[in-house]
């Protein structure tokens, strides 16, 4: 495979660039069946935006943009109020035109090395309920269901439901969560279910079995 390289997305040349990987992605979403993203779905303002709140990276590899990442320290809308013990994978997107066997591992791969380089113990993202094919992609790749989120809020004050999903990266034990979000004891049995309150909105979470 080729070697991938990363760099951290600029404010000026790379919103345009990061636009056409998103809209490659969400049409061969649809086109496939997948109920995650639409083409037109983000704008460049919207990347601008990410880069100055956040991180948004950039995989290239024999010299071309092959796919990217953003990624975020804190997630209200689908976590809600958090201590700082994770990092929060948004937007994986790969061009699969050129882009290598294998990129979007090797660049979750890289997100979770970042979330652990910053002393955070927890990757964690989300995907919509309505796509069992992207959580078992995650699933795949070590991630754990922790809960459900049913009305997180999107562009333009829609709502919908995702599942919330986390890997352990890093070595130190975090601190309780906030009420939202709790993951159940190890060794616990098959979890059951109940709800909790998140910034207005009823998340389902994990629970010890009875």
């Amino acid at each position: 495979m080729d070697e991938i390289t990363y760099r951290l997305a600029g404010a000026v040349d790379d919103p345009a660039v990061l636009v056409g990987l998103y809209d490659a992605a969400a049409r061969w979403m649809v086109a496939h069946g997948v109920d995650q993203w639409k083409p037109g779905g983000k704008d460049e303002e919207h990347f601008r935006r990410r880069i100055a709140e956040g991180e948004v990276w950039l995989a290239e590899a024999a010299g071309r943009v092959v796919g990217g990442f953003e990624l975020w320290w804190e997630d209200g809308p689908a976590w809600g109020p958090q201590p700082p013990v994770a990092g929060y994978v948004h937007r994986l997107m790969v061009d699969r035109s050129c882009a290598p066997a294998g990129t979007g591992r090797a660049m979750l791969a890289r997100a979770e090395r970042r979330i652990a380089e910053s002393g955070r113990a927890w990757s964690r993202l989300d995907c919509m309920t309505s796509n069992p094919r992207l959580r078992t992609y995650y699933e795949g790749a070590g991630y754990a269901v922790v809960g459900e989120q049913p009305f997180k809020e999107g562009a333009g004050g829609s709502r919908y439901g995702v599942t919330l999903l986390e890997k352990r990266v890093g070595q130190e034990e975090p601190p309780p969560s906030a009420p939202g979000v709790r993951r159940p004891p190890a060794g616990a049995g098959q979890p059951r279910r109940k709800t909790a309150t998140v910034r207005g909105g009823t998340v389902k979470v994990p629970e010890a079995g009875s």
